[in-house]
């Protein structure tokens, strides 16, 4: 009579683990739901953490690599520099070359004439 106890432990475990494998592999055939890219490319010096995180293949950690590289570094000055950023390859920039733009950086007021002030034009 103790000789079913041990096969019948042994059969619990294999039912156990089966039913284990089966719903870790369920999970894993959940299609994940595909992200729209941006409608209008993003400004790589003025996009925020969740504006970055619409691009292909931009999650939060890649985002969070975007602005610190641009807190580190400064303005981007073209879309290339993108790939100094940890985790970027040309591959990636490819994929997100389309969503993404650089501004040139705002003209500061103090070199701006004032209206009402002619502007000095230098004779050669």
């Amino acid at each position: 009579m103790t000789q079913w106890r041990p096969r019948l432990a042994f059969r619990a475990k294999t039912i156990l683990s089966l039913a284990l494998l089966l719903s870790a592999l369920s999970f894993a055939a959940v299609p994940q739901t595909k992200k729209s890219p941006p409608a209008k490319p993003l400004d790589l010096n003025t996009a925020t953490l969740e504006e970055l995180q619409t691009l292909p293949t931009v999650g939060p950690v890649a985002a969070k690599a975007i602005l610190r590289f641009r807190e580190k570094s400064g303005r981007f000055r073209k879309v290339e520099e993108i790939l100094a950023v940890p985790g970027f390859t040309k591959k990636r920039l490819a994929k997100i070359r389309a969503y993404i733009t650089v501004t040139p950086p705002p003209i500061p007021q103090g070199n701006k004439p004032e209206e009402g002030t002619k502007q000095v034009q230098k004779k050669n």
